[in-house]
């Protein structure tokens, strides 16, 4: 009997012509839908790994650009536009173009992966007002270690045009982002402090960063705290961001004066700082005084935002303190700083950045004008410092701006000094 005959039968088949054929039918289709998606969830439950990656992830943005260069058949596109500064200051824009949301397929050594990219409409995140996305991969075996090379090419290709720059970093909200863009490390050699300052510190900060261990041995916290003060122009804000160059860190800049700035936030946002970096409380006077100061100035010490000054403390050196962590402090008023905020274990290190001295008019007069003769450096620092009023390396750098070709005029008039 063939094929065409068996339906002629069933056509003439009372049952199957009442409906009860049709009826098997149908469940037999449903049966075998329900057993092809259990062979297939069991099928990705036992020979498939995924893994998924949220937009609030830092890594997000790296695998969506790692997928981007490895995807090269995807034709649905997104595209993500990111600049890059020069070392002369200009800025080179490039455009990205990412997998957009929906599925995407591409090999990864000899191993197919499946990129799924889902978008939430009605989720967005309230920081940046963006929509909440994810990335899922989907890819045959049992183990996580594909993801894990896969994370790592996706860092170090993100990482590479931040290469031998320093990263700032702001707060905003519970996280860190950052600030600009990354910034040609400044030599340590361009910062002239005066003799053994900036040796004394990079010293301490190198045997700190090389002893973990020693802390952990001893019980002691593994954290530092430093402390740069002197009057405004010295050389406090540039020596850390050359400081930060040297080591190969970012800079993590907090205002402790931010509005929204609460206790909790501060000690989350410490907690979470990025590895390697320098945090750093600028003009920590300005929102902190002694508590021995008349009642006047009680709202200067009562702070400008929501940040208690036991709060700063218990952040800086408390039980819940975070460890593995370098904070540099500058003020330019030491006077007004509370002896608790300044005391060993939350300061470990403080320095003096103080008004140029003979040493540095000197070396910052050859920095400029390396052909000129020791006897002319000689012949500056004398005249900058007969005149008896200090000077700062701002102004000196200022009165050097304006006679970029010209030691003679420099010579000439040193007066100008202080009046720039």
């Amino acid at each position: 009997m063939g094929f065409s005959d068996f339906l002629a039968s069933l056509k003439d088949n009372p049952y199957f012509g009442a409906g009860f054929g049709l009826f098997g039918l149908g469940a037999a289709a449903a049966i075998a839908r329900k057993g092809q998606q259990y062979a297939y969830v069991f099928f990705r439950r036992n020979f498939t790994m995924t893994l998924e990656v949220p937009s609030k992830d830092k890594s997000y943005s790296w695998l969506l650009q790692w997928i981007a260069v490895h995807s090269q058949r995807s034709q649905h596109l997104s595209v993500a536009t990111t600049f890059r500064q020069r070392d002369d200051g200009s800025i080179v824009t490039r455009f990205a173009y990412v997998p957009s949301p929906g599925d995407h397929f591409f090999r990864y050594g000899n191993t197919w992966i499946r990129v799924e990219r889902t978008r939430e409409k009605q989720i967005v995140d309230l920081q940046t007002g963006s929509p909440f996305e994810s990335v899922q991969l989907t890819a045959l075996g049992r183990s996580s270690a594909l993801y894990t090379r896969i994370l790592e090419d996706a860092r170090r290709m993100a990482t590479r045009d931040t290469e031998g720059k320093t990263i700032m970093y702001t707060a905003m909200g519970p996280d860190w982002r950052p600030f600009g863009y990354p910034r040609k490390r400044r030599p340590l050699t361009s910062v002239i402090l005066d003799a053994g300052v900036a040796e004394r510190v990079i010293a301490d900060v190198r045997e700190f960063v090389a002893a973990p261990q020693w802390y952990t041995e001893r019980g002691i916290p593994y954290r530092r705290g430093y402390l740069l003060h002197g009057p405004p122009g010295c050389g406090k804000s540039s020596f850390i961001t050359a400081l930060a160059g040297e080591l190969g860190y970012g800079i993590c800049v907090l205002n402790l004066s931010e509005r929204g700035l609460s206790d909790d936030r501060l000690n989350h946002l410490l907690s979470v700082a990025p590895q390697q970096t320098i945090v750093l409380l600028e003009d920590v006077d300005a929102a902190f005084v002694s508590r021995a100061d008349s009642p006047s100035t009680r709202a200067a010490y009562d702070g400008l935002s929501r940040v208690t000054f036991s709060g700063l403390l218990n952040c800086l050196d408390g039980v819940a303190s975070t460890e593995a962590r370098i904070v540099f402090m500058t003020t330019n008023y030491l006077e007004r700083l509370d002896a608790a905020l300044i005391r060993p274990g939350r300061v470990d290190v403080r320095e003096l950045i103080g008004h140029a001295s003979e040493h540095q008019l000197r070396a910052m007069f050859r920095r400029f004008y390396p052909e000129e003769s020791e006897a002319a450096a000689g012949e500056f620092a004398e005249r900058a410092a007969a005149h008896g009023r200090p000077v700062s390396m701002a102004q000196v750098q200022g009165l050097f701006m304006v006679y970029k070709t010209d030691p003679g005029a420099v010579l000439q008039n040193t007066d100008r000094l202080w009046t720039l």
